[in-house]
């Protein structure tokens, strides 16, 4: 059978192709995504313990090692991905997207919205939400398909993954950036006039 003038046989390499295109792209803003959020906790590996903690998640006895082993093996989880994207980096990675996604809907849920969610952005500061949820989710689904069997990759399929995956990546930062915004104290609407003579009034 023939669809559009391309034979079955033709389409599903073409499928295979473009599957892999798009896992690439993914692998390399994943690996840049856990890069960035591994060298943010490890500057400021004083303070992520307690973010950790502030889960409240974990048994206590458990908070050092994890905060000591998890920077760590961000980085080079997200190093395996920007160096190829192999299954042996991408389980680990979908599965940490999937735990910290969890983590955060539990405290969601929990009423517990304003805590730090150790994102790895100005200095571990920016509270949870479900839009965080959902962005480790959809990184985490999009990694799958590097899964697949895929063809050899020329160098220019790489070269074009590696700016695909720098512009998802750049996306991703800016995703944060204006969901930090929203939540901080200066996003709030400034006072009116009416507003303002009361409080002076007040005084």
């Amino acid at each position: 059978m023939i669809w559009g003038g391309m034979t079955g046989m033709e389409t599903l390499p073409s499928i295979a192709g473009g599957l892999a295109m798009f896992g690439q792209v993914a692998a390399v803003a994943v690996g840049l995504v856990f890069v960035q959020a591994a060298i943010a906790k490890l500057r400021h590996r004083d303070l992520f313990p307690g973010v950790l903690a502030n889960y409240r998640l974990l048994p206590g006895s458990w908070i050092a090692p994890v905060a000591v082993v998890l920077p760590w093996a961000e980085l080079v989880i997200g190093l395996a991905l920007l160096a190829g994207g192999q299954p042996l980096a991408i389980l680990p990675a979908a599965l940490l997207l999937c735990a910290f996604a969890a983590a955060m809907a539990v405290n969601i849920a929990r009423g517990r919205r304003q805590i730090d969610c150790g994102c790895g952005r100005s200095q571990l500061r920016q509270p949870l939400s479900w839009l965080l949820v959902a962005r480790n989710l959809v990184l985490a689904a999009m990694l799958l398909p590097r899964l697949l069997p895929a063809p050899t990759s020329s160098a220019l399929d790489l070269g074009l993954a590696l700016a695909g995956g720098v512009g998802l990546f750049t996306i991703t930062m800016l995703f944060n950036a204006i969901g930090a915004l929203a939540a901080s104290p200066i996003s709030g609407p400034a006072p009116g006039p009416v507003s303002g003579a009361l409080t002076a009034r007040r005084r």
